[in-house]
């Protein structure tokens, strides 16, 4: 089969696969300090957001991944007032924690200005908090910025990453989940994108024995569909400082003051039950 040039395919040579999208134009590119940002339109998922050759997000089916990340630990957490996110320069996670009207702050510490730059241009649904009262924006070093935090400052902690290769390989070490612990309250929670338990299994067995050795008492894997991710199958994984991670809001869920696309009480029930081959893994 022959493509034509009009189609953006990314080759996970790791796993002998890959993804394309049919597109009809690039509408935005640009060579930060940091890696290269470019936005295509397609012709089926709406804009197209690809850092450095790697697919990051599209209009279709971001929201997937945006609220598994945030609302999860959101709802598990009894009460989130204060939560850091390191990354998320698209800003649809700030978008979902803000609906939460516990939280009183929020600062997201993505150390590239040019992403949230062409999210504010090409996925201006995903920035719609920005200027919220409550939403600190900062582009510096997420992983000094959580070295640095007070102790016991934070509720909740969202890690919003790149792939664990280069730079963002420190994000998954015992030393990072240990800044990490110490920044959070005594009923604190982090959750991160803890990529494909098809083909990163290794990985998240790694991310459990790290947040055990930095300190947390609990940790859990929740499984979601990501269509543009590698296998299209996906991951969060979150960590307690004192609690079970198996029990959440139900109630505050079922009665939200903000509509979701994705998420409900049921999908999160759903996702606490581990697939069996992950569940042995992790045991």
């Amino acid at each position: 089969m022959t493509l034509s040039d009009k189609w953006f395919t990314e080759i996970h040579a790791d796993i002998g696969s890959a993804f394309s999208l049919e597109t009809t134009e690039k509408v935005f590119s640009k060579q930060s300090p940091f890696q290269l940002v470019e936005v295509f339109n397609t012709t089926g998922f709406g804009k197209f957001m690809v850092i450095d050759g790697c697919t990051m997000v599209t209009t279709r089916e971001n929201f997937v991944y945006h609220e598994m990340l945030s609302h999860p630990a959101m709802f598990t957490h009894p009460n989130p007032q204060h939560v850091a996110i390191i990354g998320g320069g698209d800003c649809g996670t700030l978008r979902e924690v803000l609906r939460h009207d516990s939280v009183e702050k929020c600062t997201q510490i993505d150390i590239d200005e040019v992403v949230t730059e062409a999210s504010e241009i090409h996925f201006p649904e995903l920035c719609e908090s920005n200027n919220d009262p409550r939403a600190e924006l900062l582009f510096i070093d997420g992983i000094q910025w959580m070295k640095d935090a007070a102790p016991e400052s934070l509720d909740l902690i969202i890690v919003d990453s790149t792939d664990p290769v280069g730079p963002g390989e420190v994000l998954f070490t015992a030393e990072f989940f240990a800044a990490c612990h110490r920044a959070l309250r005594p009923d604190g929670i982090i959750v991160q994108q803890s990529e494909s338990p098809l083909a990163h299994l290794e990985l998240i067995q790694r991310m459990h024995k790290n947040y055990a050795t930095a300190g947390f008492s609990a940790s859990k894997t929740l499984c979601f569909p990501q269509p543009i991710y590698p296998t299209g199958w996906w991951s969060a994984t979150m960590a307690s400082k004192s609690g079970d991670l198996s029990n959440f809001r139900q109630a505050d869920v079922e009665n939200k003051s903000f509509d979701t696309q994705y998420y409900n009480a049921g999908i999160h029930q759903g996702a606490l039950a581990m697939p069996e081959f992950l569940r042995k893994a992790l045991a």
